[in-house]
């Protein structure tokens, strides 16, 4: 059973201006990144009750095939170089990339406070555990904890959004 309208406009309003913002990082084209919003809004739409998990992530993983899709449609004809497959390839990468930073970020969001802080310290900002302590005003070994555990929530909360590892 598909989604009825209501739903799909609670899907734009409550999505669709980070999925416009993460296809626009992957594309500056304005016109393709409404098209590539919309298809993934009408393939969201058409496997509703295929969908389990977290919805914001599969909206991104969706918009990233679309990406995809589109590129290649566009370049259907026999490579004549090896450069227009190393194109493909780094596109790929890159939309690939962002996605994880965005799926990343709304795991990250997830986490406690405390939790959230050790992270960034110690892999964003590349502190020591010493200097994530020095920074954050709290024991060293209070960060290793945290760190620990943070590490073993992100885990969760990555796979209740679906994401593989």
């Amino acid at each position: 059973m598909p989604l009825d309208e209501e739903v799909v406009a609670a899907i734009y309003r409550d999505h669709g201006t980070a999925l416009r913002s993460f296809v626009l990082s992957c594309t500056s084209d304005r016109s393709m990144a409404d098209d590539v919003v919309q298809e993934t809004i009408l393939r969201v739409w058409q496997r509703a009750p295929e969908f389990t998990g977290s919805l914001r992530s599969y909206l991104f993983r969706t918009a990233r095939n679309v990406i995809i899709d589109n590129y290649r449609r566009s370049r259907r004809r026999p490579m004549e170089t090896g450069q227009e497959a190393a194109e493909l390839a780094e596109s790929s990468e890159r939309v690939d990339e962002l996605l994880n930073r965005v799926l990343m970020e709304e795991a990250l969001l997830r986490l406690s406070k405390e939790h959230r802080d050790v992270v960034v310290a110690l892999h964003y900002q590349r502190f020591t555990v010493n200097e994530a302590a020095l920074r954050l005003n709290i024991p060293s070994g209070t960060v290793k904890s945290r760190a620990f555990y943070a590490v073993r929530a992100l885990r969760t909360i990555l796979d209740e959004m679906g994401v593989e590892r």
